[in-house]
């Protein structure tokens, strides 16, 4: 392979997704892997044809309804790893199995293993290891609440355990990636906007989850030049966006007033090979596929070296 179009995509509900046209935009896009977050129930749940031309690396969550990531790639993957050792993998046609699937080791993602937030896979085809991750949505604590009502300590305090396991995780996947001469790209929904490039109306957001100055600060650790780069943001340094969530409410999608929550982290060298890296909007409100838009990175392979 000497190309990788990769698109990560929040479907809000893959069986609603797929009704407003999911696979259309597959086939216009015709990427080689597919990252999902959000799809919201479990394989058998699905209809005939739902992973016509893709291998899928499926990791739904426990109960009934709620997360779930995937991954699919046109060549069945040589590894696959979640939170809780488990997946299960679908054919081209449709087939299912239960794959051996390896453990990611941390105690503080613990707790959420079986959540249904994190999968990685090493593809076959291309000296990369691609993850894709649906990171807790949290919530206003205390301290930064406009009203006592409006906080839910507990559920902020949960994301930031998770943030803190994940940055651990993100240290040892680079590490472990580079030992398997692989590439390592984490994609997905984080639920932060980064900078007030990456949210519309960011004066009026400074207590909302997803905006808070340590949300902020966690998420500008994570990147470096030399351990991971924002290679959306590397390509569009000094644009508003481009943004991937809009409420369905009111006029948020017909005014732009979005959030730049999905992201693309590589490591430097693959970062550097990206040619192409946006978000696909939809041209008007009733083409919506999701709240989310795609987020796509065409990666040119022949400049790893």
């Amino acid at each position: 392979m000497n190309s990788l179009r990769l698109i990560s995509h929040n479907v809000n509900g893959i069986r609603a997704a797929l009704r407003r046209g999911l696979h259309a935009m597959w086939e216009s896009e015709r990427p080689d892997v597919i990252c999902l977050q959000e799809v919201r129930c479990k394989v058998a749940d699905l209809p005939a044809g739902t992973f016509d031309g893709y291998h899928t690396a499926w990791a739904p969550a426990a109960q009934a309804g709620r997360n779930g990531v995937a991954i699919l790639t046109r060549t069945a993957p040589e590894r696959i790893a979640t939170f809780n050792g488990e997946a299960t993998v679908v054919t081209p046609d449709g087939a299912t199995s239960q794959a051996t699937v390896e453990t990611v080791s941390n105690p503080d993602l613990a707790p959420f293993a079986t959540e249904g937030r994190y999968i990685e896979v090493d593809l076959a085809d291309a000296p990369v290891r691609v993850a894709s991750l649906y990171l807790p949505k949290g919530a206003v604590p205390e301290h930064h609440a406009r009203k006592p009502e409006d906080a839910d300590t507990p559920k902020y305090e949960r994301k930031m355990q998770f943030m803190a396991g994940l940055s651990r995780h993100l240290d040892e996947a680079r590490g472990q990636a580079a030992d398997a001469g692989r590439e390592y790209v984490i994609v997905g929904d984080f639920n932060i906007a980064n900078t007030e490039r990456d949210l519309k109306n960011w004066r009026a957001n400074q207590r909302t989850d997803g905006f808070l100055p340590e949300e902020r600060e966690w998420f500008t650790q994570q990147l470096d030049p030399s351990t991971l780069v924002d290679v959306v943001r590397h390509h569009h340094p000094d644009q508003d966006g481009p943004y991937s969530w809009w409420s369905w409410r009111g006029q948020a999608f017909a005014n732009d007033s979005g959030w730049r929550i999905d992201y693309h982290l590589a490591t430097p060298q693959l970062a550097a090979s990206a040619t192409r890296a946006t978000s696909l909007r939809e041209a008007d409100y009733d083409s919506r596929i999701s709240d989310h838009c795609p987020v796509v990175v065409d990666y040119d392979l022949t400049r790893l070296s």
